[in-house]
């Protein structure tokens, strides 16, 4: 959530700021809110100073043995209907402030690219080349059907469309890289974390989901529980209303977690496979940090979640999500792109934000500043350490055989017990 401090005193940076995101916000009715706010709030001070100065007059008179006069009764009578009035009215206008700045997205930093869309999202660096192949190499969903080790069709039988059943040594593969993603990161200082996976409403807007994006999420409704999109909304509110000694940061966890879409929006898009499903796997860094920081903290957390693709020997690319395409709470992100060998492209497999105070506003989590002694806004940062399903996508695409085989990565084997998945 943006500081309306910030709107208030750099009206004209904001709107320029937001317009890089293709977003042309009016604050007029915001601005006149928070006029109107302001106002209520010095007339309701006048009036409790009123109304103190003849509790202590009445209080005088009665100590003395003296009657009240009338009149002052009333206005003390009337002074306190007024104060509860207008503290109604502030409430009103500061919870339409309030759900204003929650519909509001992030600003992007200084070196965010400024683009339209992700054809404007900029190569930062490749790592690895593509494999090369003497046949025409699958798709990951045909490999994973041939081997048995992935049935969509009784998965839809069960749930329905976009999701997928893991079986035989799909099963063990997709446990395999869970354990790796997690001790890879662990022994980088992220602490472990499995939190569940059925949040509140106050959970879901603390990180930015709610309330603009509803309609992509699962809701309990019977019990106001949303299921979680990805384990930063558990994690990062691990924190909310705390605050936090400065030497405790940067705080570092990493988690697996199920995840859950609607996959609102994406009518037709992905179809097929593990690339777009309402279920899949992921393993999440989420980190805690001082404001001086962040940006710091960004290139590291990018860099932790490249190093289980090297390790994987999977072929990607390293993209800076340009200002019209980084996500509603981000101000600056990295996106990795895994190689896809039978789709013959780059797909996403990780994403990495640096959100700065954002998340921290609406979550109220703060550190005590050592210096200057105030409390203030940690920044956040999450990433995505990496996607489980993609990379088990990405690992039946490149380490296919021409006998319809798929070798397992060497740093998967000590998790699996096999090196390679066969036909049957």
């Amino acid at each position: 959530m943006l500081d309306i401090k910030l709107i208030r005193e750099k009206f004209e940076y904001v709107k320029e700021s937001l317009k890089k995101r293709n977003q042309n916000i009016s604050f007029d009715q915001l601005v006149s809110w928070d006029n109107e706010r302001r106002k209520i709030i010095a007339e309701v001070e006048q009036s409790r100073l009123k109304r103190n100065k003849a509790s202590e007059t009445i209080g005088k008179l009665k100590r003395e043995g003296k009657e009240p006069q009338k009149e002052l009764l009333e206005e003390l009578d009337q002074l306190r209907v007024r104060i509860q009035e207008k503290e109604k009215f502030l409430l009103n206008i500061e919870n339409q402030i309030e759900d204003f700045l929650l519909r509001i997205p992030n600003i992007p930093d200084e070196t965010t690219p400024v683009g339209k869309d992700d054809e404007n999202n900029v190569v930062v660096r490749v790592v690895g080349k593509p494999p090369m192949f003497s046949f025409k190499p699958k798709h990951h969903w045909e490999i994973g059907e041939r081997l048995q080790i992935l049935d969509f069709e009784r998965a839809s039988k069960i749930s329905g469309s976009r999701f997928a059943i893991f079986k035989n040594e799909g099963a063990v593969l997709e446990r395999a890289i869970i354990s790796f993603f997690l001790e890879t990161h662990k022994k980088n200082g992220y602490q472990e974390i499995l939190a569940p996976y059925l949040v509140n409403r106050s959970s879901m807007r603390g990180t930015g989901q709610l309330p603009k994006f509803e309609e992509d999420l699962f809701r309990c409704t019977d019990d106001q529980m949303y299921l979680i999109p990805t384990a930063e909304v558990s994690v990062t509110n691990l924190h909310r209303d705390e605050i936090l000694e400065e030497n405790q940061l940067p705080i570092k966890y990493c988690s697996y977690s199920a995840c859950f879409r609607r996959e609102a929006g994406s009518y037709g898009k992905d179809t097929k496979g593990l690339i777009r499903n309402h279920q899949f796997d992921k393993v999440e860094l989420v980190k805690f940090v001082k404001p001086e920081d962040s940006m710091k903290e960004l290139e590291t957390l990018t860099n932790d979640a490249e190093e289980v693709l090297q390790l994987l020997e999977i072929p990607y690319r390293v993209m800076a999500l340009c200002s019209g395409d980084i996500g509603f709470s981000s101000t600056k992100t990295y996106d990795l792109e895994a190689w896809m060998s039978g789709e013959g492209m780059y797909r996403e497999i990780s994403s990495c934000s640096n959100f700065k105070d954002f998340q921290a506003r609406r979550l109220n989590c703060k550190y005590k500043n050592s210096i200057n002694k105030k409390r203030e806004f940690v920044h956040t940062l999450n990433g995505s350490g990496v996607a489980v399903g993609r990379t088990f996508a990405t690992i039946l695409e490149n380490y296919q055989q021409e006998d319809g085989s798929v070798i397992i990565p060497k740093v998967l084997r000590k998790y699996t017990d096999f090196d390679i998945i066969k036909a049957k």
